[in-house]
Parts: C-alpha cells; sequence; structure tokens
C-alpha cells in the first residue's frame, strides 16, 4: 500500500524544476576549471543534455538560458530544445563580466555604463521573445569594498531608475525576479544583498516584478524557511534558485549539505500555497565541479522530489493540534516523522507505473550516454562557465 494519497501523487505529478545551461558547462573555483570529456561546446549540446535529465525523471521540463553565454540562433535553438522534448525556460542577464561594471552596472554613477546595462537587458527582453521565455532574471554583483567608496543610498535611487526602465519594456505577459545575495564580490556593501532590499525594489514596479530566492545566498544560520513563508504570504516569491552550501555560495546539489533544511523550505512552499503554482518556478542553479554535471543535475532533482514527497506526508490537521495547544515536543514529532520517512522505494515504485525508471540515477548510467558525447564531441572548445 502506497504512503502516499490521490493528492500527494496528483501534486508529485505536476511537479516542475528548471535546469540552468551553465550547469553543464565546465565550472571551478578561482583558482582552477576542470575540464571533462563530452562536455558541451554550444548552447544546442547544453540543451540535449538537459533533456536527458527530464527523460529519466520527467521533473525538469524546461532549460533557463544566460546571456551572452548562450548566445545562437534562438529559433532554432528553440525547435532543437522542442525536438528534444524540452522548452526554453527563465532568461537570466549578465552585468559582471565587463570591464565596465568595474563599479557597477545598473547603478553605476555614469549614466552612459548604466544606459549600457540597461540595453543589455532589453537585449534578453528580446531573446525573451524569441525562446517564448517569461521570466527575466537579474542578479547583480553591484555593491563596493570600502567604506565611503561608494552613496549607498545614490545607488539604491540609481537602481529603482534603471529597474523602472526594464520593467518598462517587459510584454505583457512577461516578468522580471531580482535576485539578492548577501555579499560577494562586493564585501562591504552589496546593493542588493537581503529579500527585504529585492522586495522593497519590485515592490515599487508593479505586480509583474518579484523576488528570486536563491537557497545559497544567506548569512549562516539565516531562517530560509521564514523568508520563504513572508514572500509567499506578500505575494512576491517569484522564483527559486536551489543549490547546497557549507560555506558560502558553494553551489552545490541541493540537499547535499542540509536535506532537513530543503524539507523545511518546502514545507513552507506548500503551506503557502508555492507547490505548482505557476507563479512561482522552481530552478536550480548550481555549478558541478566534480562530479559529471548530467548526473549531477538528475541528483538534484530527485532530492527536491524526495523532500517534496516528506513534506507532502507532513501530518497537518495533528500539527495545527499541537500547536493550538502548545504542545511543543508534539508539534516537532510531526515534523521529524514526515522527515524521517523513507519515501525512495514509494517513489520508485510510482515512477515504474508512469513508464520511468525506478532509479533514474542507475538508468542512466546504464544508457551508454555519457561514453557516447565522450567520443562524439572531440575537438573544439568545450563550454565553461563564462562562455
Amino acid at each position: 500500500m502506497s504512503i502516499f494519497n490521490a493528492d500527494h501523487l496528483a501534486a508529485l505529478a505536476q511537479q516542475s524544476i528548471e535546469l540552468p545551461s551553465w550547469a553543464f558547462g565546465n565550472s571551478g573555483t578561482r583558482f582552477k576549471v576542470y575540464g571533462t570529456p563530452g562536455t558541451p561546446r554550444d548552447p544546442f549540446e547544453k540543451i540535449s543534455d538537459a533533456a536527458q535529465v527530464h527523460r529519466y525523471t520527467a521533473l525538469a521540463p524546461t532549460v533557463a538560458l544566460h546571456i551572452p553565454w548562450d548566445l545562437s540562433d534562438f529559433t532554432a535553438l528553440r525547435a532543437h530544445a522542442e525536438d528534444n522534448g524540452v522548452t526554453l525556460g527563465t532568461v537570466n542577464s549578465n552585468t559582471f563580466q565587463d570591464d565596465d561594471y568595474k563599479f557597477g552596472a545598473l547603478t553605476h554613477e555614469d549614466a552612459a555604463i548604466r544606459q549600457k546595462a540597461i540595453d543589455h537587458h532589453f537585449a534578453c527582453i528580446d531573446v525573451m521573445d524569441a525562446t517564448g521565455s517569461r521570466d527575466l532574471k537579474i542578479w547583480l554583483a553591484d555593491g563596493s569594498n570600502y567604506p565611503g567608496q561608494a552613496d549607498m543610498r545614490g545607488r539604491q535611487d540609481r537602481l529603482q531608475d534603471s529597474l523602472q526602465k526594464i520593467y518598462a519594456r517587459l510584454g505583457d505577459a512577461q516578468r522580471m525576479v531580482l535576485e539578492y545575495k548577501f555579499f560577494e564580490p562586493s564585501f562591504y556593501h552589496t546593493d542588493v544583498p537581503d529579500w527585504g532590499t529585492s522586495y522593497a525594489q519590485v515592490a515599487a514596479l508593479g505586480e509583474r516584478a518579484m523576488v528570486c530566492l536563491d537557497t545559497g545566498h544567506h548569512a549562516p544560520g539565516t531562517n530560509i524557511e521564514f523568508i520563504v513563508m513572508q514572500l509567499l504570504r506578500l505575494g512576491k516569491l517569484g522564483s527559486f534558485d536551489f543549490n547546497s552550501r557549507f560555506y558560502a555560495d558553494d553551489d552545490l546539489i541541493v540537499g547535499a549539505a542540509d536535506p532537513f533544511q530543503l524539507f523545511r523550505i518546502i514545507f513552507e512552499v506548500i503551506r503557502g500555497g508555492g507547490l505548482n503554482n505557476p507563479d512561482v518556478a522552481f530552478m536550480l542553479d548550481q555549478c558541478h565541479n566534480v562530479e559529471d554535471k548530467i548526473p549531477g543535475q538528475i541528483r538534484s532533482v530527485l532530492n527536491v522530489q524526495e523532500m517534496t514527497a516528506r513534506a507532502l506526508l507532513v501530518d497537518r490537521e495533528a500539527l495545527t493540534a499541537a500547536q493550538r495547544s502548545g504542545d511543543v515536543l508534539a508539534a516537532n514529532a510531526v515534523f521529524m516523522d514526515a522527515f524521517y520517512t523513507d519515501v525512495r522505494p514509494a517513489l520508485a515504485e510510482w515512477r515504474e507505473g508512469r513508464g520511468l525508471p525506478a532509479d533514474p540515477m542507475a538508468a542512466f548510467a546504464a544508457s551508454g550516454y555519457l561514453q557516447k558525447i565522450a567520443d562524439d564531441r572531440v575537438g573544439g572548445v568545450q563550454a565553461g562557465w563564462g562562455a
């Protein structure tokens, strides 16, 4: 007998997690980027690899792009994605790899440099028009390293002005999501360091401007599930970037460092009506430095699915009763009972019933795909982080 009821199964069947194109290229640390056999040489091969994740899990029907890393013939790329059973998703801008942006992009003192950054976002919106993408995601490296270096208030004013111009360019069915990160590469102050700053900026724009929460972009000890709750309560949680961290923005496989945190976050997503809500996009943002890229993404989406399944098992009635009666230990026990439930056998059985492999990791490993691309993709320049 399955541990899932009909509502659980319906929720699991609808779940989708967007993959990042850059997760399939080479990445590394400040010290070294390691090449791997079969790494994609262009955006088309990234899409082909991403499609493998969806083929074995049915969890990853869309792939996010990063501009200019994924510059291409977007009409052809869109057709290639559809031929591979996936579609193109969020378009991510890049204003952190150009010399002009050394002292900021959308917040820069120089109006000409700000306009250059704004024009880049206009170009990203053109890409969205060509790919059918809904969301423009903005993450800024803008900030300062030393006290007195920058006018922090002035930068907030300039950021709002720049965002207003970009927002006005969006189509009626398109959205902006503004990501935040509490430090790096600016270490004294970052222009969008937290959810409150992101919320304040997007709230002034309009209803199609939302906050993006990256699970690795918080100070140690931050209660991320509280932020999830608050943004859902305010109707401003537009998207997630799921990854895992031990120290800072590690971009590791989601759930690797703290699966209980992932469970708690997803419980609040469910509690707040965010699960399978089209207004809340689930996405991975990871860099696989030492592991194979495709299996790394398969493992990640399965981790999200497993913690979603556990969070669905929380006995909401018992939890509410314990909370209202002030029974601290009973309330905590309800949480822990769901978290410690091993959902993997039930998920394997459910996958088989849907015509999917019970063990997607093993099925992909047995497919021979990694060896095939290692043999086929010889020569040329492998795609990498920033290419």
